[in-house]
C-alpha cells in the first residue's frame, strides 16, 4: 500500500475526531442553527455561531457522525443540496453581522442520490463557490479528514485552507478514480498516488498553506493547536479592508495551476 493510500485509510478510521469534536473542543458557547428555509434541515451539516477567544464567529462543519446511528442520521457526512443552503444562509448572516467564518470539512463527497439531484445539488455548490469568493468577511476552511470532490469545495472557497497531516483533498475519491481509469476500483493504491491528494503534495503545490501535525492521534492537542492558530489568523485577516480581502482571495485561487495573476 502507498504512502498516499495510507493517508486515505488514515483520513477514513472509525475513531478519527469528527467536526462536532473540535467545535466542541475548539470554540465556547456554540449555538447550532438549523434548516436552509426552503426544504429541510440537513444533518451532515452543522452551522451555527460561538466564540473564539471573546469573538463571535460562524462556524460551520460537516459532520459524518460517530456510532453507526448517528452516521445513519449524519447520511456519513455527505450533505444534500439543503445542507450546503443551510451553510450558505449562515455565511450570509455572518457577513451582515461581521463574523469570521471557520468551516471544518470531512466528506467523501456531496450526495449523488436522485433526490439531491432533484433539489439542485450542483446548483447549490456552485452558488456557495461564487457567494464565499465575494464575502466581505475572512474565511478559513480546515480540511480534518476527507475532502471529497465539489462536496468539499462547496466550504473550501476561504482566504486560508489548512489541513492535518493525514486528511486528503481531491477532485474524486482513489477508488472512483481507479474505477474510471482503469476499469478496477481495486487500484485505488495506484489512483491515491497518481491524484497527488496528500496534504504534503498540497502544500507543495500552494492548494493549502498549513498543514497541522495530528500529534499521534492525539486529538485534543490539535484542537488546542487550530485554536491557537485560528485566533492568530483572524487577527490578522480583520486587519485587511473589505477590498483587499476580496481581492487577495479571488487571487488565491487564480494563482492555482499556473493561471494568470
Amino acid at each position: 500500500m502507498s504512502g498516499a493510500y495510507q493517508r486515505v485509510k488514515a483520513a477514513r478510521q472509525q475513531n478519527r475526531a469528527t467536526s462536532m469534536y473540535y467545535i466542541n473542543q475548539i470554540f465556547d458557547g456554540f449555538m447550532e442553527m438549523h434548516g436552509d428555509r426552503r426544504f429541510s434541515d440537513d444533518n451532515a451539516i452543522v452551522a451555527g455561531i460561538a466564540k473564539l477567544g471573546g469573538q463571535p464567529v460562524t462556524v460551520i462543519g460537516i459532520e459524518k457522525g460517530v456510532e453507526t446511528e448517528e452516521k445513519i442520521r449524519r447520511n456519513f457526512g455527505s450533505a444534500h443540496p439543503e445542507g450546503y443552503r443551510k451553510a450558505l444562509r449562515q455565511m450570509k448572516l455572518a457577513e451582515k453581522f461581521r463574523r469570521p467564518v471557520v468551516c471544518l470539512i470531512d466528506t467523501s463527497g456531496a450526495y449523488p442520490g436522485i433526490g439531491a439531484e432533484e433539489r439542485g445539488q450542483g446548483q447549490a455548490i456552485a452558488e456557495n463557490l461564487m457567494t464565499m469568493m465575494g464575502l466581505k468577511v475572512p474565511i478559513i476552511s480546515v480540511l480534518i479528514g476527507e475532502g471529497g470532490s465539489g462536496g468539499a469545495l462547496a466550504l473550501a472557497v476561504a482566504d486560508r485552507v489548512w489541513m492535518l497531516e493525514n486528511a486528503v483533498y481531491s477532485v474524486i475519491s482513489p477508488e472512483g478514480a481507479a474505477s474510471i481509469v482503469w476499469k478496477d476500483a481495486g487500484k485505488a493504491n495506484e489512483a491515491s498516488d497518481a491524484l497527488k491528494l496528500t496534504a504534503d503534495d498540497l502544500y507543495g503545490f500552494g492548494i493549502v498553506e498549513r498543514v497541522f501535525s495530528e500529534e499521534n492521534g492525539d486529538f485534543e492537542k490539535v484542537s488546542m493547536a487550530l485554536r491557537a492558530a485560528l485566533t492568530e489568523e483572524f487577527h490578522l485577516l480583520s486587519q485587511k479592508t473589505i477590498t483587499e480581502l476580496t481581492r487577495e482571495r479571488y487571487q488565491r485561487f487564480r494563482r492555482m495551476g499556473g493561471a494568470d495573476q
